[in-house]
């Protein structure tokens, strides 16, 4: 990433105020010094003259002060807009991949998303409250300095001049390596994290298989590559500040031989001498503070780059929305949608045509990683189709119609889902996913969590229908019982029989079922079936499920392969 992307620099709008007052802070500062250079000389040639200024003296000792309050103020305020500044862009983060883009695009695995919102944004502190500030004063403060220092003495002026762009040019010769070494160490860092999660999920598994060692010595060898990739880095900043402070002390030592040989000759009085040499090496101070600054704020310029990437990725995932709420629809239809996923050879659907009609039970059966889950992202807006569309509206002209027909197609216009407000069609939608959660909380809470609304009444109501109040009401405190983590436990099937529960609960006209009867056995799995033929009036109803038991209370069912529709038919052909 370039050290003035505009993709980073926008994200400072909201602290421009501080960051000027920064700029401010640091011009002031360097007014001083100019203002300490000139008294401290005073006072010097005072005392060769063999007397004491005194008034000198205190405007010094201000002088000081002032430049301790100012560097306060810089550091101080430097911060505050950093703070400000990484907290909107961990919040946009957080934002963009959990609301607009939940389901992965971009390959990025959770470990790797969590590195950059933590580590990687506050890596970025020193770029905002340090690096931006001192970027506007390596432009000013050198002219300030020249200009005080040429009107003293117009040869060290030249001399400062000519020697002054030998630091920008080695900053840019090291700059192009501790880039590419930088993002080497972040990647280093991101497989790290995302291997020591993945550890740290299956921990149960590794140590049912007794491949806890293995997994040890990898995150070992993983550690040791971003050990030894943040040692080049170090190496290359230490490299960085010995370059500079030896062209800055070859050029600083030019301009006192030179002020020495031309004083000791009476060409130079000594008052102007002794401020042109204090100024020298605040002259090249700024250039090597902005070397510095580059080199601390490199993590979080590598970081940047994968956090905009991630932002953007999700950014795109959602189109500015033309309508304020959802419209009145009979019929959602995939037209011609192909999807593909980073890494996947082929695309996970293919030119895919399906129709949901409100009323109707679709079966939506095939082999895993056929592409059926992907269909249900789709639907659900956590995927953007990267062919086709998602039309939300009338049914197709057909001979066939849907059994509720309290819409008149005729008064329905279709609208693509991109152009839909995404909160608005949530709220259309209830979702039983393939591998539920249960979070911190009640039994009641968790069921009630789409639904915030419903009374337990009602909650106990879909868990019965969902075939969970029994054992719910076997639970030692019943539907207060807590559960999720630090809860009690529950077997597989009575998590999902709570999770059916919370998807019933909600008065949604679309209701998609991903494996609704998995870990049920068969009594179980026929009351959940019957549970869903009868909420199914005026919904839509998608059914994602291999046994041929949920499939026979579908009105149609779609086979999926490798992506695409092979056969429609009316009912369950095993």
């Amino acid at each position: 990433m370039r050290a003035l992307d505009p993709r980073l620099l926008g994200r400072a709008g909201g602290a421009r105020v501080a960051l000027g007052a920064d700029v401010v802070f640091g011009l002031f500062t360097t007014v001083v010094v100019v203002a300490q250079a000139v008294l401290f000389a005073d006072v010097v040639t005072a005392a060769f003259e063999g007397g004491v200024a005194a008034r000198s003296i205190a405007l010094l000792a201000v002088a000081v002060a002032v430049r301790a309050v100012l560097a306060t103020a810089y550091e101080v305020t430097g911060r505050w807009a950093a703070a400000r500044v990484m907290s909107g862009l961990r919040r946009e983060l957080t934002e963009r991949r959990l609301r607009d883009a939940p389901v992965s695009e971009t390959g990025a695995e959770a470990g790797e998303v969590a590195t950059a919102a933590v580590q990687g944004v506050d890596a970025l502190e020193t770029y905002f409250a340090r690096y931006l500030p001192q970027v506007v004063l390596a432009v000013l403060v050198p002219v300030v300095i020249l200009a005080a220092a040429a009107a003293l003495d117009p040869l060290s002026g030249a001399i400062m001049l000519v020697t002054l762009p030998l630091i920008p040019v080695f900053m840019a010769l090291i700059g192009r390596f501790t880039e590419a070494r930088t993002r080497d160490r972040w990647q280093a860092l991101a497989r790290l994290s995302n291997h020591f999660l993945d550890v740290v999920r299956g921990l149960p598994t590794l140590r049912a298989y007794n491949r806890g060692a293995a997994q040890a010595a990898r995150i070992e060898a993983i550690g040791e590559e971003y050990r030894a990739a943040t040692m080049r880095v170090l190496r290359l900043s230490f490299l960085s500040g010995a370059v500079l402070d030896l062209v800055a002390t070859i050029a600083t030592a030019l301009v006192a031989v030179t002020l020495g040989v031309r004083l000791i000759e009476g060409a130079v009085t000594l008052r102007a001498a002794l401020i042109v040499l204090l100024l020298t090496p605040e002259l090249y101070a700024p250039l090597r503070a902005l070397a510095a600054q580059y080199h601390a704020s490199a993590d979080g310029l590598a970081a940047a780059d994968r956090i905009l990437d991630l932002i953007d990725a999700a950014g795109e995932a959602r189109r500015d929305s033309v309508r304020t709420g959802c419209p009145p629809w009979r019929a959602i239809r995939l037209d011609g949608v192909s999807v593909c996923y980073p890494g996947r050879p082929g695309p996970a659907l293919d030119r895919f045509d399906l129709e949901l009609r409100r009323g109707e039970i679709t079966a939506l059966v095939g082999p895993s990683g056929a592409g059926k889950s992907t269909v249900a992202a789709l639907l659900l807006g956590l995927r953007r189709p990267d062919a086709g569309a998602v039309i939300v509206g009338s049914v197709t002209p057909d001979d066939a119609h849907p059994h509720d027909a309290e819409l008149d197609d005729a008064d329905l216009d279709d609208a693509d889902l991109d152009t839909v407000d995404r909160r608005a069609w949530r709220r259309e939608i209830a979702w039983l996913p393939q591998r539920p959660t249960l979070f911190r909380g009640s039994v009641l809470d968790n069921i009630t969590m789409g639904c915030p609304e419903a009374t337990t009444a009602r909650a106990r109501e879909a868990a019965a229908l969902a075939g969970a109040d029994d054992f719910v009401r076997d639970l030692r405190y019943g539907y207060r019982t807590r559960v999720g983590p630090g809860g009690q436990g529950l077997s597989a099937g009575e998590t999902r029989r709570i999770a059916l529960a919370r998807a019933l609960v909600r008065d949604a006209p679309l209701l998609i079922l991903d494996e609704p009867t998995a870990h049920l056995d068969a009594d179980a799995a026929a009351v959940v079936t019957d549970a869903i033929r009868r909420v199914a009036h005026g919904r839509a109803v998608l059914l994602i499920d291999h046994r041929p038991a949920a499939a026979l209370i579908a009105d149609r069912v779609v086979r999926l392969d490798a992506g695409r529709a092979v056969e429609q038919s009316a009912q369950w052909v095993p």
